[in-house]
């Protein structure tokens, strides 16, 4: 644990901030560790809830509610969704490193940014910030997960493969609420000028899923519009 100033950093607050997210209004919830401090030195009763998948926590946690064991038995529910924005909303995920090398890590983190600064400037779309859905980096995704938790109608994820001085980058656009691709393309590149390179694939994805997520947002209309009428 870290202190600076009137901060506390680190992962024992981050782990205390989702347990706190968990707990139900009033309760408290407890990490193992925790629990195996106090246990015995309080007249309390714990109940173990088992492993636990916390948000932004890379390995499940055992936890315990503290309270009588009937309350305590009771699932925990999970968050609940956040509500899509007014307008369409998409999530621009961080591209997987296919070739095995680390110094590609860059060049991926640097597509996903130029691909979110380009279709940030489309108006009519609500676009999630680069440093939320980084938090889905180096972790199996599940698209409705996703979708659930940022607030997103649409997840743009990708990948980056190098081979000698070439580079292809894929793409593909998810609607969540359907998980249909509505679009996927392959985009081929020399490594002479990178930053030419991002620019240029940035700009025609942007391009491209433009008219598909228009058309998307058409049919989704029309379905809405049919069975509500």
């Amino acid at each position: 644990m870290l202190i600076e100033g009137d901060d506390i950093l680190g992962d024992g607050v981050n782990i205390a901030a989702r347990l706190e997210g968990i707990a139900e209004a009033g309760g408290i919830c407890l990490s193992d560790d925790a629990f195996r401090q106090v246990r015995g030195k309080i007249e309390v009763e714990f109940a173990d809830l088992g492993e636990q998948t916390l948000k932004n926590i890379a390995r499940p946690l055992r936890v315990y509610r503290v309270g009588s064991v009937p309350a305590a038995k009771q699932p925990i529910s999970p968050p609940a969704a956040l509500p899509l924005p007014d307008k369409p909303s998409i999530a621009v995920l961080p591209f997987a490193n296919m070739s095995g090398d680390p110094e590609q890590e860059y060049f991926a983190d640097g597509m996903v940014e130029e691909i979110t600064t380009a279709i940030s400037r489309l108006p009519w779309l609500f676009v999630i910030a680069r440093n939320s859905a980084f938090t889905y980096k180096g972790k199996p995704v599940d698209v409705k997960q996703v979708a659930r938790e940022l607030g997103v109608r649409y997840v743009l994820e990708g990948s980056v493969r190098k081979a000698g001085n070439r580079v292809r980058i894929t793409g593909q656009l998810i609607d969540t609420t359907t998980s249909a691709h509505i679009w996927a393309d392959r985009f081929d590149g020399a490594l002479d000028d990178i930053f030419e390179l991002q620019d240029q694939v940035a700009s025609n994805v942007a391009g491209a899923i433009e008219p598909k997520l228009r058309q998307s947002e058409i049919v989704t209309s029309r379905l809405w519009h049919h069975r509500y009428r």
